[in-house]
């Protein structure tokens, strides 16, 4: 348990103390005003975009030493898995998205708006930005989710894991330039916390591939504008103000998540991720 908190203690301090001087010297709220050299998507807020990746890894040598680190590393190339995973990663949210769209056209008359980006683009984008969520990924699944499993089984780790992995990201919701500014807090966590499940699920089915939440990952950020769900103006963080296509969206990867928590082992009977790497094994 020491472990998980000084993983959490860590991130959350790195990531966040980042994360507020870039939004006060940006325009945050109560900001005196953009400030030379400090921006959203800058160097000192992609080093807290990082934080979960870059702690987990000095925490994996600091405890385990070169062989605990390599293994954890080496997950991140473990590409052997079969190709309905891809599948799975890749179009989870494309699906759930033009389902979206079939209710909200059922509901209303109307159809909502579609993104206009290529879907050939889309993949592209997905697979080119894959390596870029390791900075999560390596530390939301590659540590965090195997050590809360050893505990309280694969199904709890997964919604902890999202609970967590949302407020991680509450600061960008008071972040001037960001498409989460004054937006819903509540629902963004519902969805996050729904697509953390998919991603445990995925991570238990390919014996602990980072590699492959990285690019279900990928896939979330790039494909969930197929359909939008749109920006509510004025909004308020800490309620359920949003658009129809946000409330279908989060309501559907509910339905999916669970599906999939049904299946996952439980806590019984749960797996117990080898940190190290190997696949996991039922007790």
């Amino acid at each position: 348990m020491r472990a998980i908190g000084t993983f959490l203690l860590l991130t959350f301090a790195t990531t966040w103390g980042l994360w507020a001087l870039v939004i006060w010297a940006s325009g945050g709220d109560h900001a005196p005003g953009p400030v030379p050299g400090l921006a959203i998507g800058g160097p000192l807020f992609l080093v807290g975009v990082f934080a979960p990746g870059l702690i987990a890894v000095a925490l994996t040598a600091w405890a385990g030493g070169r062989g605990a680190t390599l293994a954890l590393l080496r997950r991140i190339v473990a590409w052997r898995v079969s190709l309905r995973f891809y599948a799975f990663a890749l179009l989870l949210m494309p699906v759930v998205k033009l389902a979206v769209a079939g209710l909200y056209r059922a509901l209303t008359g109307t159809w909502p708006h579609f993104g206009e980006t290529n879907a050939v683009v889309l993949v592209a984008a997905t697979v080119l930005s894959t390596v870029g969520q390791a900075g999560e990924e390596v530390g939301w699944r590659g540590y965090l989710l195997p050590r809360l499993t050893e505990r309280v089984g694969l199904a709890g780790a997964s919604i902890i894991v999202g609970v967590v992995w949302a407020v991680w990201h509450l600061p960008l919701f008071f972040a001037r330039g960001t498409d989460t500014y004054h937006q819903s807090f509540l629902l963004y966590a519902l969805q996050l916390t729904a697509y953390s499940i998919a991603l445990a699920w995925l991570y238990w089915r390919t014996g602990g591939s980072v590699l492959l939440t990285m690019f279900m990952h990928a896939a979330f950020n790039n494909m969930k504008d197929i359909v939008p769900s749109g920006l509510v103006a004025g909004g308020r963080v800490f309620s359920f103000d949003s658009t129809l296509v946000f409330r279908l969206t989060v309501l559907l990867l509910w339905i999916v998540a669970a599906f999939l928590l049904v299946r996952m082992p439980q806590a019984s009977r749960r797996p117990t991720p080898n940190v190290l790497g190997n696949r996991p094994s039922l007790k």
